[in-house]
């Protein structure tokens, strides 16, 4: 895999909880796009098993929509997770998003690692920008400060 980014989060939840969040639909749909960019929750359909196709569409401030879709090549809770993520319908990306998932002081360290495909750099950081815009939304929504 060529890596593009990895960031890396504690979040205060135990691994499980953070887990989930990644793969229930009502959680991924508060904080995929972050705080900015909302995410219907009847757009988000989630498959979680080797195979299995997700979908969520954002609805972004401009009133355009960005519709994702991948499927899961790892399902291992509440250890690690692997998915191919796309935003292009015609596309089938191969490498996957990596995001594990470890018991650590204060909660759970989320490693998230993406490739690069053929993300320019300012595409790369546009996209750790994003990430981090997600995680934060991940936080509130996991301490309960929503």
């Amino acid at each position: 895999m060529s890596v593009g980014l990895t960031i890396t989060r504690t979040i205060a939840a135990p691994p499980e909880r953070v887990f989930a969040a990644w793969t229930r639909p009502e959680d991924f749909s508060v904080w995929f796009g972050g705080a900015a960019i909302h995410v219907p929750p009847e757009t988000v359909v989630m498959d979680v098993r080797v195979g299995g196709r997700w979908t969520a569409v954002m609805r972004v401030p401009d009133g355009s929509a960005i519709y994702w879709h991948g499927r899961y090549t790892e399902v291992d809770p509440p250890r690690r997770l692997a998915f191919t993520m796309d935003d292009d319908p015609a596309a089938d990306t191969v490498e996957p998003v990596v995001v594990t998932f470890a018991p650590a002081a204060g909660g759970t360290e989320m490693r998230l690692t993406q490739p690069r495909d053929d993300l320019t750099n300012a595409q790369l950081a546009q996209t750790l920008l994003g990430y981090n815009a997600f995680f934060d939304t991940m936080e509130l929504l996991l301490s309960g400060r929503d």
